[in-house]
């Protein structure tokens, strides 16, 4: 046997059995009970469906301590309350026809006997018109006591020391803050699903939030994304197709975030996630988000019950649609007809007439018909200069320009017809750009890649060119830039491009990891400082690595809930949109450390990522060639990102004559 082998006596098997009830709900936890958010969302999903108007939701130590869901539901009876902590007890289905059409949010009969199975679980319950309620106690699994209590009409649930008799699952949990970021992340989901819903949110003692009920989605989005975000919201018309709805609003194109963690998409009042419906958003846009990133968006959708399975995610986060085509069409449609700028109403200029001929003129001048012109900017973001190509019903899927001929032609038509009238069409570009090339500055660089190893295998290769080392900066010829990407140079045995972003990328990475210990990154600070509205779980992020912030020249501070305070940015490179920018840098973060490991994020990783959202901030331009090379060479590896993609490629001229066949 080998040095690994399994012991003879672990290879015969056991005789099968049943499991207890208790042991079958703790292994059932172990799909509905991931965390303390998981016990927050099964238990506000029973108050929804229960009929809420208010839920009430309050946490101790990140919900380890203290998880506690309060309603003014239906309530229950003490026959229910009791049913209810048994495993596949259930109100909401009867029959197997009722699984082909689930309209509640909860359906299985697992949720609670699984959380009471893992905590101190206590659940109270008084039905409207009953005069006394019930309240029982669960202890892993086990009910302890069940007695009348004089309680408000709902239910209230509450559960102690998560994971009491499970330490291992105990010691899989991340510390306080992350947990009660994902806490207060999922209250969220369900308060955007039914924003007629009134909910509070506690935390140690504090409250978070309170958000009255409204019938408008716009007030719910002010009042947990900020009143600046929602000033900048864009509608999504309601559109209905074949028994679907849907509805909502975007953020214009400059608002797209890497991920989809910034799209909330709802399906019967339920946070779903389906990578189709990301898709038709932003082929909803036409190309004004770059790849790799996706649109910012709140969306609604309403549809028979029948058309969707809900019943294929342990968690019921994802769902399977019986006609996906057609979801994503009329997803994609009224998005684009949300960004479609109004049509402005012509204005007919009729000329009052002088006499009898000129009344007799006015049938053939009734052309003198002048569009207004419009100075709204797009919805969409960036391409505001662009118009589609179909006009308002076409199905192009480009965002183009009007040639300037066409346009300069129909002005002096124009012209001519109205006699030198004061309004005149604006002339466009001659050129047709698709939106997303518009700005080449934002486009996203490659997705994924590793935390900066250690690659030095470009450093060598271009170190060995011609026979000697070039460490030293050589002697480069600028010569052009190639399509405004690359630029390229001139050598002493060849061709040589030059990668702007990437050299950026390396100098700001050298200049952050080689900063004296006791003076950080220098940083600029900002005359008026500017204040950022995060979500929880980006708040979060952002508190852990506070120091590495600091360390690189980012001054951020808490203003209270999850707004941040940018006070500097560093000073070794320039930010035009700071918001953007550290948004963007977000991102890279939550790429670098993933949400859902405990992983440490070293400031290497961190100056990494930064410089990398530096590195995009480049622009090719040949004035800034030479300083841009000099600082490159100045850096102990020039030859190669942190993370090992080249700065500079060279083709060498026996390269270039063998292809020429010399």
């Amino acid at each position: 046997m080998g040095k690994f082998a399994v012991p003879s006596k672990f290879l015969k098997m056991a005789k099968i059995q049943v499991l207890s009830d208790t042991l079958a709900s703790q292994v059932a936890a172990g799909e509905v009970v991931e965390r303390p958010a998981s016990v927050v969302k099964e238990l506000v999903e029973n108050s929804l469906d229960a009929g809420a108007t208010h839920v009430e939701v309050e946490i101790q130590r990140g919900g380890t301590a203290l998880i506690k869901v309060q309603d003014d539901g239906c309530g229950m009876s003490r026959e229910d309350a009791l049913l209810s902590l048994e495993r596949h007890a259930t109100s909401k289905l009867r029959t197997t026809e009722d699984l082909a059409a689930i309209a509640t949010l909860g359906f299985r009969g697992e949720a609670v006997p699984s959380i009471a199975s893992v905590s101190r679980f206590k659940i109270s319950s008084r039905e409207h018109d009953a005069v006394q309620g019930v309240e029982a106690l669960v202890v892993g699994g086990t009910v302890k006591d069940v007695r009348e209590a004089g309680i408000a009409a709902g239910t209230c649930m509450e559960a102690r020391e998560l994971f009491f008799n499970i330490p291992a699952r105990r010691k899989f949990l991340r510390t306080e803050t992350t947990e009660s970021a994902h806490v207060e992340h999922q209250i969220k989901l369900h308060a955007l699903a039914t924003p007629a819903v009134r909910f509070t949110f506690r935390k140690d003692g504090r409250v978070v939030f309170d958000l009255p009920a409204t019938h408008d989605a716009r007030v719910r989005i002010a009042g947990l994304f900020g009143n600046d975000m929602s000033r900048k919201l864009i509608e999504v018309p309601r559109s209905e197709l074949r028994g679907l709805e849907v509805y909502g609003y975007v953020l214009p194109a400059e608002f797209a975030r890497k991920g989809r963690k910034s799209q909330y998409v709802f399906l019967n009042g339920r946070p779903v996630e389906d990578a189709a419906i990301s898709r038709a958003l932003k082929d909803g846009f036409r190309g004004a988000v770059a790849d790799g990133l996706y649109p910012t968006a709140w969306l609604w959708l309403v549809m028979n019950p029948q058309l969707v399975d809900v019943n294929v995610h342990p968690a019921k986060r994802e769902v399977r649609f019986h006609r996906p085509h057609e979801v994503r069409d009329t997803i994609t449609k009224a998005v684009e007809a949300g960004l479609r700028p109004p049509a402005a109403e012509p204005d007919v200029v009729v000329k009052k007439p002088a006499d009898g001929a000129a009344s007799q003129r006015l049938g053939n001048d009734a052309d003198e018909v002048l569009a207004p012109q419009s100075s709204a900017p797009s919805p969409a973001g960036k391409s505001s200069a662009h118009e589609k190509a179909d006009g308002p019903a076409g199905g192009g899927t480009g965002v183009l320009e009007k040639p300037a001929s066409k346009a300069r032609s129909a002005s002096q038509t124009e012209k001519s017809a109205t006699n030198k009238s004061s309004s005149s069409q604006p002339e466009l570009d001659d050129k047709v750009i698709p939106a997303a090339k518009k700005n080449p500055t934002s486009a996203p660089s490659p997705a994924g890649g590793k935390n900066f190893p250690a690659q030095t295998e470009h450093q060598q290769e271009m170190e060995e060119v011609a026979g000697r080392s070039m460490i030293q900066k050589p002697d480069f010829v600028v010569l052009s830039a190639l399509h405004d990407r690359y630029v390229m140079l001139q050598g002493d045995d060849g061709l040589v491009l030059l990668d702007p972003k990437a050299a950026r990328e390396r100098v700001v990475y050298e200049a952050l990891v080689n900063a004296d210990d006791k003076d950080h990154v220098p940083s600029q600070g900002l005359l008026v400082p500017e204040l950022l509205e995060l979500d929880a779980l980006d708040a979060e992020l952002v508190m852990r690595y506070r120091d590495h912030f600091l360390e690189a020249g980012i001054q951020l501070d808490s203003f209270g809930g999850n707004t941040m305070q940018v006070s500097s940015l560093p000073a070794i490179f320039e930010v035009k949109d700071s918001r953007a920018f550290l948004t963007e840098l977000i991102d890279e973060l939550h790429a670098a450390v993933g949400q859902r490991r405990a992983k440490a994020m070293t400031y290497e990783i961190f100056a990494a990522r930064l410089a990398r959202r530096a590195g995009r901030l480049e622009t090719c331009r040949l004035e800034l060639v030479e300083p841009l090379l000099s600082q490159l060479f100045a850096c102990d590896l020039p030859y190669c990102t942190p993370d090992g993609r080249p700065t500079l490629v060279q083709i060498s001229l026996t390269e270039l004559d063998r292809k020429f066949g010399k």
